[in-house]
């Protein structure tokens, strides 16, 4: 049998009940629509993570407390409460860790601010200039903290813009404005450009003064908690790392490093964790929406049994005027990867256009990968195989003597 008379065959077994045969294909497109959808969402998902993580700062180690040892104390792998970073140890990795582009140490808090007529409770970061470079900080109105400002311990703030408009209103103008941080006068020189956020990880809430003023008038003491570390060198991150550790090791004077009363914490790390936890979120977002398909192709299955109970007469004769098994084998098959193949190409069309509304709605940044394409495109074909072949066996293997006599 010729391609060409194959493919009309199949579009006229196929046309002959269009209601069948677009019933029949509605389980793939639900099912390869679902899968495009679901995976687009969680590649969105992971790479609006990254695009976080990153935003924090560029090839960055983070210094952070460990747990207070001691008996009955273990280390953490997170931040501890232990006081036991200093503007001092700071001061060392700059000095002695090579391949650095910037160390920044930093003392948080949260705390009541307040401006006349309004309050509000929010994150207050005792930073240094070099907070800028470390943790990608930009300023859009008037000036970030100088190294004038940490020496002076002046009482100077800068605003991230969520802080400016819930204490200045959205619009006002808050550079030169007056506010009280735990009851104590600041004055407000610059406002940040907004990173985005939410929740009390919002980068947009928050309101930087000179470390040394949050250390004398808000902390009390002379502790910092954290300690940022930009590397020269997305390659030099873990070098750096180590010697970090290795330095603050001999500088606290701790001979086994699973006592240490600090942690270190590699972006680069926080980047493959996160991508592993949304790799596999994505990974059974699209294992559910996949079981859709496993009842699309029984409906395919449950259809061209019942095309072949109906058509026995045909394939009777057929075989009566010389067609082989292979004849109708092929032609059978065929029918069930086209309604699969056609199934598959609309439900690709449908995913794109859900993940575009859901991106266009602002819900999520979703991403349409090809692999996610050409996946379902293979899904779909193999369903049709797989689901086509018993009936087109099936319908191989029919008498036609019996075939023929089949009312």
């Amino acid at each position: 049998m010729k391609t060409y008379d194959l493919l009309q065959q199949t579009y006229a077994a196929l046309s002959g009940n269009k209601v069948r045969s677009g019933l029949t294909m509605l389980g793939i497109i639900i099912g390869i629509a679902s899968v495009i959808a679901m995976t687009a969402i969680g590649q969105g998902a992971q790479n609006s993570i990254q695009a976080s993580i990153q935003s924090i700062g560029s090839n960055l180690i983070i210094v952070m407390p460990g747990t207070e040892r001691g008996p009955g104390f273990q280390v953490s792998a997170g931040r501890g409460s232990a006081q036991s970073l200093t503007i001092d140890d700071a001061n060392a990795i700059a000095a002695n860790v090579t391949n650095i582009e910037a160390v920044a140490p930093q003392v948080s808090g949260r705390y009541q601010v307040t401006a006349p007529g309004t309050n509000t409770n929010t994150s207050v970061d005792g930073v240094t200039s070099s907070y800028t470079t470390v943790r990608n900080v930009e300023v859009a109105d008037g000036s970030f903290i100088s190294d004038q400002d940490v020496a002076g311990n002046a009482r100077v703030a800068v605003l991230g813009p969520t802080t400016s408009d819930d204490l200045f209103g959205t619009g006002s103008e808050a550079v030169g404005q007056q506010i009280r941080i735990k009851g104590q006068p600041f004055r407000v020189i610059g406002v940040t450009v907004s990173k985005g956020g939410s929740g009390f990880s919002n980068a947009d809430d928050v309101i930087y003064v000179p470390i040394s003023t949050a250390q004398l008038l808000l902390s009390g003491n002379k502790y910092v908690n954290t300690i940022n570390v930009s590397a020269n060198d997305a390659q030099n991150t873990t070098q750096v790392q180590n010697d970090i550790t290795s330095l603050l090791l001999e500088r606290h004077h701790i001979s086994n490093p699973a006592s240490a009363d600090f942690n270190t914490l590699n972006q680069s790390d926080i980047i493959a964790t996160a991508s592993s936890v949304t790799g596999t979120f994505t990974t059974l977002l699209a294992a559910v929406a996949g079981i859709s398909l496993l009842v699309g192709g029984i409906g395919i299955m449950n259809m061209m049994l019942t095309t072949v109970t109906e058509r026995t007469r045909e394939i009777g004769l057929r075989k009566a005027i010389g067609a082989k098994k292979k004849d109708i084998n092929r032609q059978f098959l065929t029918e069930a990867v086209m309604l699969t193949f056609l199934g598959g190409l609309i439900g690709v069309a449908l995913g794109w256009l859900g993940s575009f509304a859901i991106t266009k709605l602002g819900v999520l940044d979703t991403s349409v990968s090809l692999d996610s394409v050409l996946l379902a495109f293979g899904v779909s074909a193999a369903i049709g195989i797989v689901f086509g072949y018993y009936p087109a066996k099936k319908a191989a293997e029919m008498s036609p003597i019996d075939a023929l006599r089949y009312e």
